[in-house]
């Protein structure tokens, strides 16, 4: 079974910085890609953040410049560093992983986290 954890969300002003942290765990055998996702009240969900096994990094236009995803692969973790939050930033977070387990080696599955919520106030 795999688990992805969120963590570090919270309240806060605009203009300020949080960093999100996600941790993944289960019978992993790797893991591909990592990202970011946010679903604001009566919207859809949309890519935040994207990055590949390799590093290459992509972002939504409207988050460029401010946030910057990262991932540890020994730790299996992936984080997202939120600068000049804005109040439209405001959404639930939720990491994902595309990866393989040990008990399905030969197949990619995309796991899910809960989600952590982010506000930031005006």
């Amino acid at each position: 079974q795999v688990q992805l954890v969120e963590s570090g969300g919270g309240l806060v002003q605009a203009g300020g910085s949080l960093r999100l942290s996600c941790q993944a765990s289960g019978s992993i055998i790797s893991i591909n890609a990592m990202g970011w996702y946010r679903q604001a009240p009566g919207k859809q969900r949309e890519l935040v953040a994207h990055i590949n096994n390799g590093g290459t990094t992509n972002y939504t236009g409207s988050v460029k410049d401010r946030f910057t995803i990262s991932r540890d692969n020994a730790k299996k973790m992936v984080y997202l560093q939120m600068d000049y939050l804005k109040p439209e930033d405001t959404a639930r977070y939720y990491c994902n992983a595309d990866l393989r387990t040990s008990y399905s080696p030969l197949r990619r599955n995309v796991y899910w986290g809960q989600g952590t919520q982010v506000t930031v106030s005006s």
